[in-house]
């Protein structure tokens, strides 16, 4: 199904009104029309497909490197799902869902001093998870509140800022740094990926276990999901330095909360570096789209599997 040039020009609008919006916080976006029809217009008609094929609700997970843009394209999906095809679509993030901080200190004294970082399979609430996917997907639907995740307090927001959500959607956006990953085989473990994991993690504690939920309560998750959109980035690197805005970006929203130094983020992105590589290698076979983002952090080109 092609939309006529009437719901196209709705869609543009909205589009166009968007990136406008978040061009306030960050650079400016290249190709705009061009990226709505080389991307997010096809996805859109897939994911509609997908719906329409048995009208129950759908997950999209989004998966990338943090600062790849997920959130944007999250939130640009949405609206041209809505404008193009009329599918009520929820968003959420895998960050949200993070455990407390209370709940973190208490897996690091536990398992290992490295949970005290969120970030990796473990310090997710995985029931939390799961029980928000069940109830969005119910026929007989009930009011459903999704977790707020305050990354500069690094804590969850008190339920009064929790996003609410009334009606059963056609389609919900998974979006999350490791969504879909899958665990690694126990050999590559054993060489370690950086500094963190040499100095910090020697006897493999931390690896080992994040390795063993990712065998049990996400593949369990991710399991539900119907399709899988992956941003590739050209290489870790860019991971540190599209991290880097993500924090200006936070700076000019937070009103002088807490914001990671360069140095902070270089460390804090430690945590992240195992997955994101495997992801790259595994998640560019496995997703059915997969998008190139190229180094000036522009949406390149598309395939899908």
């Amino acid at each position: 199904m092609r939309i006529n040039f009437s719901k196209y020009q709705k869609v543009k609008v909205e589009y166009l009104r968007y990136l406008k919006s978040q061009e306030i916080l960050s650079e400016p976006f290249r190709d705009k029309i061009g990226q709505l029809n080389k991307f997010y217009l096809p996805i859109s008609e897939e994911i509609f497909k997908n719906y329409n094929y048995d009208k129950k609700t759908k997950i999209i997970g989004l998966a990338g490197g943090q600062g790849s843009g997920k959130s944007t394209i999250s939130q640009i999906l949405k609206k041209v799902l809505k404008k193009a095809y009329n599918l009520k679509t929820v968003v959420f993030s895998i960050d949200d869902f993070y455990k407390t901080k209370k709940e973190r200190k208490k897996m690091s004294k536990t398992v290992s001093p490295l949970f005290l970082t969120r970030g990796v399979p473990g310090t997710h609430d995985t029931s939390l998870l799961i029980n928000c996917i069940n109830g969005l997907k119910k026929n007989k639907f009930k009011k459903i509140l999704i977790p707020k995740f305050d990354k500069s307090k690094d804590e969850r927001f008190p339920k009064k800022n929790w996003q609410r959500i009334y009606k059963r959607p056609d389609v919900i956006i998974f979006e999350g740094w490791c969504v879909g990953v899958t665990a690694q085989k126990n050999k590559d473990l054993l060489v370690p990926v950086n500094t963190l994991e040499k100095e910090k993690d020697k006897n493999m504690i931390w690896r080992k276990r994040v390795n063993k939920e990712l065998k049990n309560k996400y593949k369990d998750i991710f399991r539900s999901i119907d399709k899988i959109i992956f941003l590739k980035v050209p290489g870790f690197k860019y991971v540190y330095k599209w991290r880097l805005l993500q924090e200006q970006k936070l700076i000019a929203s937070s009103r002088g909360k807490s914001i990671m130094k360069p140095s902070q983020v270089k460390s804090f992105i430690m945590f992240y570096e195992r997955l994101t590589k495997h992801m790259l290698k595994s998640l560019s076979k496995k997703a059915e789209f997969v998008i190139k983002i190229d180094k000036k952090h522009r949406l390149k080109s598309m395939k899908t599997n």
